[in-house]
């Protein structure tokens, strides 16, 4: 039975390093939480370290970009990961081709730029469908306003061409302010569906946790704890990795939780728990 607390206060001397997750703990899509802001602030200065994991499908320095727009201070974290870091991993090593069809919006032109240490890899060239060894999928191209089902055609094009579909975020869903948009791992799910094959890098994958421990240097025996609002994603990602979570249910199922956001009913928590057939070590309204 998971564990409703007040506070990351409460439970954070028994860590060393926490995996956060961005949107919907950290951040809205449009502002930061002040008080996510301050948990964090305050675990680093009671000597904790703080990585941001997030499965944006771009590069962790494009990430760091937005970061002022948001309202994220420096203080408040070590290190970031992005699904967008692993996977580009996998995609100069050549997981899908070195010719591949890019289906997500220009935002993410990022995720190909060419990482330092794949600056002697053969090129990867971004070409049509019909000319593609491989796809990319980073997202809708129009996240406002396409679902999944507007690529049947084109994936099923894809399928009979036996192309393998690299998804540069495995999240399903993400909450903009208010709004709700269709995430690449809803539309890799929906390839799955039709019988092509996808190949994930972020959370609940393990890449994305590999290259959260090296780039925080970690020793063995560091004491974990997740933190975030995907069940399948943040807290099953915990779960696999055998460490411990904070599940944040004001974010994406804030709606099965009751009507105060920031402190969910236990009775309706348990019962949705359940039903995922997961259970976080913690859980708690809104990190703080």
């Amino acid at each position: 039975m998971t564990r409703i607390i007040d506070a990351l206060s409460g439970i954070a001397p028994n860590y060393d390093v926490l995996f956060c997750d961005l949107w919907g703990c950290v951040h809205n899509g449009i502002s930061a939480y002040p008080a996510a802001v301050e948990a964090l602030r305050a675990f680093r200065q009671g000597g904790g370290q703080v990585c941001l994991m997030t499965n944006a499908p771009r590069p962790s320095a494009r990430v760091i970009e937005g970061f002022g727009r948001l309202g994220i201070p420096e203080d408040c974290w070590d290190a970031i990961v992005t699904s967008g870091d692993a996977a580009q991993d996998a995609l100069f090593a050549g997981a899908v081709g070195r010719r591949v069809w890019h289906l997500g919006p220009e935002k993410d032109d990022g995720f190909f730029d060419v990482p330092a240490e794949w600056q002697n890899a053969p090129a990867i060239k971004r070409v049509e469908l019909e000319d593609a060894e491989g796809i990319v999928c980073t997202g809708p191209f129009d996240e406002d306003t396409e679902t999944p089902e507007d690529y049947r055609g084109r994936l099923m094009i894809a399928r009979q061409k036996g192309l393998k579909l690299l998804c540069a975020n495995p999240d399903i869903v993400v909450d903009v302010g208010e709004r709700r948009i269709y995430c690449a791992g809803a539309i890799a799910e929906f390839y799955q569906e039709l019988g092509g094959t996808s190949l994930y890098f972020g959370k609940p994958h393990p890449p994305i946790y590999d290259l959260a421990r090296r780039r925080l240097n970690l020793w063995d025996g560091a004491r974990v704890l997740v933190i975030g609002d995907g069940i399948r994603t943040d807290i099953a990602g915990g779960v696999g990795e055998g460490i411990d979570s904070l599940f944040i249910t004001g974010g994406l199922a804030a709606e099965h939780m009751g009507d105060d956001v920031d402190k969910p009913d236990p009775v309706l928590l348990e019962q949705w728990l359940a039903g995922q057939g997961l259970d976080p070590t913690f859980s708690i309204g809104r990190l703080r």
